[in-house]
């Protein structure tokens, strides 16, 4: 019963003092419903309700969102340790590219979280793309397999995938001049806070590591650093 009255509270969105009041009537379909408010003396036959997550028989007055993306943490984590890359920023290109749906469908034909196209899919030897752990599988390799063309440069490795590697080599090495490249690069490097944009105005590529609130952040640059650790990585 305690149980029962944890999920009621956690549906509903509420604080769970011993007073609480909590109403519940059953809906046409039979689904037992519950809010905490009071329902109207009219009836209840026109009051919105909303699934709970994991509990199929049980709908609450008040959006239940579920957490989608922590399901996938354990997979995430694994092959970003088995292909040496970064766990977030795994996340952040499942997060832009599918919003952690797994049967995400694009009209250009990319499937399942990570977006795999079907060349992508075939060419990592993926059965069901709508598979997660098949998915995050593929995806991850595909995203180590860019980094390692690219010298490590996580702009670079992000623009091609989401533009392709030949969009890359043709603009010299650089971020391809499109709307939907530049503004998915921006967006993974806002969340992951370690990849910046950058522009190829120089021939020479340097990678800057830095150290912000104890974590090291690596971020590149064409501009020759005067300051810090830095390696040149990459020449046009």
């Amino acid at each position: 019963m305690l149980s029962r009255y944890v999920l009621l509270v956690v549906a509903l969105g509420i604080a769970a003092p011993a007073h609480a009041q909590i109403y519940s009537w059953r809906d046409a379909n039979g689904n037992l419903v519950v809010s905490n408010k009071r329902p109207p003396a009219e009836g209840v036959s026109q009051i919105k309700s909303f699934a709970v997550p994991k509990a199929d028989t049980v709908r609450a007055t008040r959006y239940a969102a579920s957490d989608h993306s922590r399901q996938y943490d354990d997979v995430i984590s694994e092959h970003a340790r088995a292909n040496n890359v970064r766990s977030d920023l795994v996340r952040a290109v499942v997060q832009v590219e599918s919003a952690f749906n797994p049967n995400a469908q694009s009209p250009k034909g990319a499937m399942g979280l990570m977006q795999l196209m079907p060349s992508i899919a075939r060419e990592f030897g993926v059965r069901n793309p709508f598979n997660p752990v098949e998915n995050i599988r593929a995806g991850v390799a595909y995203l180590r397999q860019l980094l390692d063309r690219y010298s490590n440069n996580e702009t670079l490795a992000l623009a091609a995938y989401n533009a392709g590697p030949g969009a890359v080599d043709n603009h010299n090495q650089s971020v391809p001049p499109y709307r939907e490249t530049r503004n998915y690069v921006a967006k993974i490097s806002q969340m992951t806070s370690t990849a910046r944009p950058i522009e190829m105005r120089r021939n020479q590529i340097y990678k800057v590591t830095e150290v912000i609130d104890g974590r090291e952040v690596v971020r590149y640059t064409d501009r020759k650093p005067t300051t810090g650790t830095f390696d040149a990585v990459a020449a046009r």
